[in-house]
């Protein structure tokens, strides 16, 4: 079972969101919270595979909130008005993001694909809303790692580029599984959670460059 928390300061939202999630036979929800802070104190107390944030709320807002939050994996609800705070909310661990209208087929796959583990925005979708405002938002260094071999270099610039492991296989004529790999020491080596932030650190470190040629 998949424990969910609602998190939104619109009672209306949260439960249309809830009579979704109830029809699913591997979903629960078993908080709600109407602000991030409300929705930190909760997460003291119980137990949460995925929590759905809001970005805008009261208080505190679902981008701090995601600062605080170890462990549960955090889906962020955005519109395309609020793109930067998306991309804030990425670097401050987020596993991807939703839209508010998301159709209930796509919001319950969704939390299963974080839930396993993955980032549910595709890297070409991240890749272009960080083209849309990427160049104007201040950012912090990249986070340090240790060097990249030319192979790992490959693949992550291949990931920010918004390729998927099986296109990453088929140009570098590798298994599906040693790319796997390859994206794994990546992450280790950058200190980075999923493909979402590897998109992140390539634009914020100068490699990927919005509607520019990756640097060689």
């Amino acid at each position: 079972m998949i424990r969910v928390m609602l998190v939104d300061d619109q009672e209306l939202l949260r439960a249309g969101f809830r009579m979704v999630l109830a029809a699913q036979p591997d979903i629960e929800v078993v908080a709600e919270a109407g602000d991030g802070l409300s929705a930190l104190e909760k997460l003291e107390t119980t137990e949460v595979d995925v929590v759905l944030m809001d970005v805008r709320m009261p208080n505190m807002d679902g981008v701090e909130a995601t600062r605080h939050i170890n462990g549960p994996k955090v889906l962020i609800l955005t519109t395309f008005d609020l793109d930067e705070y998306a991309f804030a909310a990425v670097k401050a661990g987020a596993a991807g993001f939703l839209l508010k209208d998301v159709p209930p087929a796509d919001l319950v796959s969704a939390i299963r694909v974080v839930h396993a583990g993955d980032a549910v925005v595709s890297p070409s979708t991240l890749r272009r809303m960080l083209d849309r405002f990427a160049a104007q938002l201040p950012t912090d260094e990249p986070v340090p790692g240790a060097d990249l071999t030319p192979r790992e270099r490959e693949v992550l610039l291949m990931v920010a580029r918004g390729r998927s492991n099986a296109e990453i296989a088929s140009g570098l004529e590798v298994a599906e599984a040693t790319v796997k790999t390859h994206l794994g020491r990546v992450l280790a080596k950058l200190g980075l959670r999923d493909r979402a932030q590897v998109v992140v650190y390539a634009y914020e470190a100068g490699l990927i460059v919005p509607s520019r040629r990756p640097k060689v």
